[in-house]
């Protein structure tokens, strides 16, 4: 007969007995959580991007100081993006003998390709399209210092327009310091005839690109190769530090979301591939005896593992599809978000992921079963037959290994984690083993129980780690995960900054306090601000042209903001080195991604030119600063006796309640000076963010609760059999099945005490690598994590393990000896 259709008709028999039931569960719930993780992941992962790329205006753009090729623009549109030049320059604006300094941004119809501009030309709406031609779109600072009212004609250089809108929302403003003046909209059409394009003026020219993401890759690989000097390619990360750090803990976050589900599915599939063999050493004896040879009875059986995973895998993915479909439609904020649809990638990845699973931690196995001697028909105590069991643990953990370092998208943090869990399992199976077999020797009631877990050590402590697994899952979907992220959404408070005040001279810092006291407003922190240019390191005179990243060359190229202070701002922390001491002179303290970025390192001499005056010191420690904190923060700061004689302005931050919006306007009335920036926008971007990845990570996290419930199910069956056969010889040996029921329940609390205890442990320590390397928050683990493991460990394990070995003890001990 036919290997392939015997194959088949083994399936279809062992289907009708139930004997691919646990299997098939774990496979199924296996490659459904990873896909309901990885369609989940993808398209919230699409919807951050598009809504981060909203406050850049596209998803891509490239910044340089000349005009651009047309080859570029070329280029974007043969690979189908879309479109759209820009050009930013300084310019003053004339209204009845006023002149205010502005941004004058003339854009192309068709911008922003991303995001909406928001304007009130009498009715507050979404702008549909860009100024027309002689109008200006003006912000409200320009509006209040000027006091100029829609339908006012102002002069920008040879142009006379007439203010049509105020901008209400714009997009891809900074949140930093670079701008300083308010700033106007116009036509590109109108830009020629203002006369202010002139040779060495002051012009920053941006092409925006938009599109599908494989041809911004695509397009983004030839740019990288076409680049000059002055020119500088960047996306939403690159421009813009709080929405970046937002993004990457969320992918992160939910990266090691799909790690733990990983982990469970290939502990389900060991357990069930494990169970699915030992039955079936009966069937392997008998085909010998027919004249079955190793090879046939190893194809037959990889065959039907095969065709199960197929199948398996086609319904894990149909399930995963589904369960995303209906988890986004029954989340509110994301069935109004209108979710873009996720790609095909990750049923791929899921499938394979499947296979990957089944194969590592079934073949070895299933080349045990072509060793079963035929002896065993006559013989029946002869068991599997003796195989490498490193070669089984080896296999397992090299596919796990290579599904953690895929799907934690950062190989630092799937190391790390991966290195936690297998010490951590390794660790928690050692005391499982001497805990039970501690227990055997104690003077204690239940003793037999104890003796009997101790027989079967190594089995049973294997089922420990597994169920602590299942149960780590549960404790991080009620405990630790509420935890975490509340203490992330608590990085940005309500009462956040969300309004700078820059251009601050030093004879003002006394009545800018003054004025918030009478605003009835705390008064905020100011912050000197020198700018400097950096020229040299360890006395080596350095240029763009010294670096091949875009973004290097443009930091050496423009100007830093530099402040001094004695103390470490509240919002950093230091990674090298220690904070100087009071009245040191000419050390720095330097950002660590940038430090990274320039190739700056500890004990580096950095040389800046401030207004033509270099100065000189040494970096003596190194920063990670939180920039979604919204804070004023600084690439590099020094000693306050550094920088005393140079001339500085200053700068705050802080919360302006929305019932004291008008605050504002006095502000500015009262210092013209001033540049304030309302960062509502951001912060509000940022929060959502947050508080989609919080719901994301409560769905993500149920899928994995339900490998967790597979892993104990699995767990629990894979030794129904031998609890059925010890059943059977008790009471034959005279135990009846108040004792059977009794001394099942002992085991079930003990496995359930120890499981729960080591499910707390592994919940808080990943609560820690969550908190320290993920989220990069402080970590209070909660007392009571403890209680609850340990206290539901043992009613789970044990309700569970009765509802499946109730039956047990009502079994026949002729039945059960006369099938052995």
């Amino acid at each position: 007969m036919n290997t392939l259709h015997l194959s088949w008709l083994m399936l279809r028999r062992d289907w009708r007995t139930g004997e691919w039931r646990v299997l098939l569960i774990a496979l199924v719930l296996a490659v459904g959580s990873i896909a309901t993780v990885g369609l989940f992941a993808n398209r919230v992962g699409l919807a951050l991007q598009q809504e981060a790329t909203s406050l850049l205006g596209a998803d891509l753009r490239l910044v340089a100081t000349h005009p651009f090729p047309p080859a570029y623009r070329a280029a974007a549109l043969q690979r189908g993006l879309r479109v759209v030049e820009i050009a930013t320059f300084p310019s003053m604006v004339v209204y009845d003998q006023q002149n205010v300094l502005a941004e004058i941004q003339a854009v192309e119809e068709g911008y922003p390709l991303r995001g909406k501009i928001h304007i009130d030309d009498g009715t507050q709406h979404v702008a549909q399209g860009i100024p027309a031609p002689g109008t200006i779109w003006a912000d409200k600072r320009l509006l209040q210092r000027m006091g100029l009212q829609l339908g006012n004609e102002v002069v920008i250089g040879a142009l006379h327009m007439r203010v049509a809108a105020r901008m209400v929302r714009d997009v891809d403003q900074s949140v930093g310091f670079a701008s300083f003046a308010p700033r106007v909209q116009i036509n590109a059409a109108d830009l020629p005839a203002s006369g202010l394009v002139q040779p060495g003026s002051r012009i920053s020219y941006k092409i925006l690109f938009a599109g599908d993401s494989a041809q911004l890759v695509n397009l983004r690989v030839w740019l990288k190769g076409q680049l000059v000097v002055g020119e500088k390619l960047e996306d939403v990360r690159d421009a813009r530090p709080e929405i970046r750090t937002a993004l990457e803990r969320a992918e992160h976050f939910l990266g090691l979301a799909a790690l733990t589900a990983v982990v469970l599915a290939g502990v389900a599939m060991a357990l069930a591939a494990s169970h699915f063999i030992m039955r079936h050493l009966d069937t392997c004896a008998m085909m010998r005896c027919l004249g079955a040879t190793q090879a046939q009875v190893l194809r037959i059986f990889m065959y039907q593992f095969l065709l199960l995973g197929i199948f398996a895998v086609l319904l894990g993915d149909l399930l995963g599809y589904a369960a995303q479909f209906a988890l986004v439609q029954s989340i509110e904020s994301m069935s109004e978000a209108a979710l873009p649809s996720p790609g095909w990638l990750p049923l791929w990845q899921a499938a394979a992921s499947g296979m990957a699973l089944l194969l590592g931690f079934a073949f070895l196995p299933l080349w045990q079963l072509k060793r079963v001697s035929p002896l065993r028909v006559i013989r029946r105590e002869l068991g599997m037959p003796p195989a490498r069991t490193g070669l089984l643990y080896v296999s397992g953990a090299a596919v796990l290994s290579g599904l953690f370092l895929w799907q934690a998208g950062s190989l630092k943090l799937g190391l790390t984690v991966l290195g936690g869990v297998t010490a951590g399992m390794l660790l928690f199976g050692l005391l499982a083993w001497l805990a039970v077999h501690t227990l055997a020797w104690l003077p204690l009631r239940g003793s037999h129980a104890f003796a009997n877990l101790a027989r079967h050590g190594r089995t049973n402590a294997l089922q420990i780690v597994a169920l602590s697994l299942g149960g780590m899952a549960l404790l991080l979907l009620t405990f630790v995960r509420a935890d975490l992220l509340e203490s992330w959404r608590g990085r940005m408070p309500p009462d956040a900054p969300n309004r700078f005040i820059v251009n601050i001279q030093p004879d003002q810092r006394s009545a800018i306090k003054n004025f918030f006291t009478e605003q009835q407003l705390p008064a905020p922190q100011l912050f000197p601000m020198v700018r400097g240019r950096l020229i040299a390191i360890n006395n080596h005179a350095i240029s763009g042209n010294d670096y091949s990243e875009t973004r290097a060359r443009a930091l050496v190229e423009r100007e830093f903001n530099l402040s001094w202070s004695d103390h470490l701002p509240t919002d950093n922390a230091l990674v090298q080195g220690a904070w100087w001491k009071q009245g040191a002179s000419s050390v720095l303290s330097v950002e660590e991604g940038i430090a990274k970025t320039l190739g700056i390192n500890m004990g580096d001499t950095l040389t800046y030119d401030v207004a033509g005056s270099p100065f000189s010191a040494q970096v003596v420690n190194l920063r990670k600063v939180q920039w979604d904190s919204m804070q004023v923060n600084f690439y590099v700061i020094t000693a306050s006796n550094t920088l005393i004689d140079y001339p500085a302005s200053y700068l705050t931050s802080f919360y302006l309640p929305a019932d004291k919006a008008q605050a504002s306007d006095v502000l500015i009335k009262a210092f013209p000076n001033l540049l304030l920036i309302d960062t509502d926008a951001v912060i509000e971007q940022v929060r959502q963010i947050m508080d989609q990845i919080a719901q994301t990570m409560s769905a993500v996290f149920l899928f994995t609760l339900l490998s967790g419930l597979a892993v104990l199910y699995a767990a629990l069956l894979a030794t129904q059999d031998e609890r059925i056969q010890q059943a059977a010889i008790l009471r034959t040996l005279g135990a009846d099945s108040r004792y059977l029921r009794r001394l099942h329940l002992t085991e079930f609390a003990v496995l359930g005490a120890l499981s729960g205890l080591f499910a707390a442990a592994g919940g808080t320590l990943l609560g820690w690598v969550l908190a320290i390397k993920v989220l990069e928050i402080p970590y209070h683990p909660s007392a009571l994590i403890w209680l609850v493991g340990v206290g539901g460990g043992i009613v789970t394990v044990t309700l569970a393990g009765w509802l499946a070995t109730r039956r047990v003890a009502q079994i026949s001990p002729l039945q059960v000896l006369q099938s052995v």
